[in-house]
């Protein structure tokens, strides 16, 4: 790991030696990465692991570089769309350096590797059971929604352009859910003075829609907020990294809420078996279309039609299922000769620039 902040790490030291490395180098100049990467495997060499399985999101190849020269077996899950622009000969290096390539959605094949024989593709999986009882949680928690008859539609996300908060906001105000006794609720990690938060309040302002529509920050637990809530949108528009596989819109499924989702890789995954419940991205009145039928239906209905999400989370999006899927990955790998392992499908000389 590259630092041991967070809970996570102090879970893992509670099971497993925890190992803190700077593992990532400068890839340029070129000598540098080279010396660096070296400098890295020594250090692999050292803690000698089976093989090394990277999630970092990004498109840097150093690692992959390092385990390499290591001899050590070397797969990355590819966690979200990014892939040309400036950075297409990083993730072209980094996928041949890969011994395996997990990909999270069908999309990531079609557009990125049509050919290659290297992949498995393992969705994101949900802790069903933390989920389940989230609307018995709301019950016996002292929430916003306590001093309220309205009725909550909720979105959990970071707030940066990408996850399209602005369409959700004009498609609530098109729907004229307010007046139909509904709020929004917008759960996600956001900077109070930045220029998109801005953008968000000015819109709320604007549409009338103050005292409706809440800009609520990020929660440690939000089990007690989707509880609350009857429907949940993700909003993600069809640009930049977009989707690899939202685990949000699995806790809002598991914790038995209406999804709605624009029709975007990752969560058109999601909601194949319920593509009715996909919207076009970056258009609110999509959205709105979408949101005016469970608006107008009586609560005890959508509790009914939420139960058949939180049943399909549990049946085809359980962590278990991500977790034997990746056992199979890493069992697989090394049951290989040593000597398979070091094919790639890209030549490492041809595409260095």
């Amino acid at each position: 790991m590259l630092h041991k902040k967070g809970t996570l790490a102090k879970d893992l030291e509670q099971e497993f030696t925890v190992h803190e490395i700077s593992f990532l180098t400068p890839m340029r100049p070129l000598w540098g990465l080279f010396i660096g990467s070296w400098q890295v495997s020594k250090i692999l060499k050292t803690i000698n692991p089976d093989l090394i399985h990277s999630f970092n999101y990004m498109s840097e190849y150093s690692e992959a570089l390092a385990a390499r020269l290591a001899n050590i077996p070397w797969i990355f899950t590819k966690k979200n769309m990014s892939w040309h622009g400036m950075a297409y000969n990083q993730w072209r290096l980094r996928s041949a350096l890969a011994n395996r390539i997990i990909i999270q959605n069908t999309d990531m094949q079609k557009e990125f590797y049509p050919q290659s024989k290297k992949l498995t593709k393992i969705p994101r999986g949900v802790n069903y059971n933390f989920f389940k009882d989230s609307k018995l949680l709301a019950q016996n928690f002292d929430g916003p929604w306590r001093n309220t008859n309205s009725r909550i539609i909720i979105c959990v996300a970071n707030l940066v352009p990408v996850k399209g908060i602005e369409d959700l906001i004009m498609a609530f105000s098109i729907s004229r859910a307010a007046e139909k006794g509904w709020q929004l609720w917008i759960l996600g990690d956001y900077t109070l003075d930045s220029d998109y938060t801005s953008q968000l309040q000015n819109s709320i302002k604007t549409l009338y829609l103050m005292g409706f529509v809440h800009l609520l920050g990020k929660k440690s637990d939000v089990r007690h907020y989707l509880g609350a809530a009857e429907v949940f949108v993700l909003p993600t528009r069809d640009e930049g990294r977009k989707e690899g596989s939202p685990v949000a819109l699995l806790e809002a499924m598991a914790a038995g809420l209406i999804v709605l989702g624009s029709n975007v890789p990752g969560i058109r995954d999601q909601l194949q078996k319920h593509a009715e419940f996909l919207f076009e991205a970056g258009n609110p009145k999509s959205l709105a279309d979408k949101l005016l039928p469970i608006l107008n239906q009586e609560k005890s209905k959508n509790t009914e039609l939420g139960m058949v999400f939180q049943n399909y989370a549990e049946k085809y999006f359980s962590i278990n299922i991500e977790i034997q899927k990746h056992l199979e990955v890493y069992h697989s790998l090394l049951s290989q000769p040593l000597q398979n392992r070091k094919n790639t499908d890209l030549s490492l000389n041809h595409h260095i620039h």
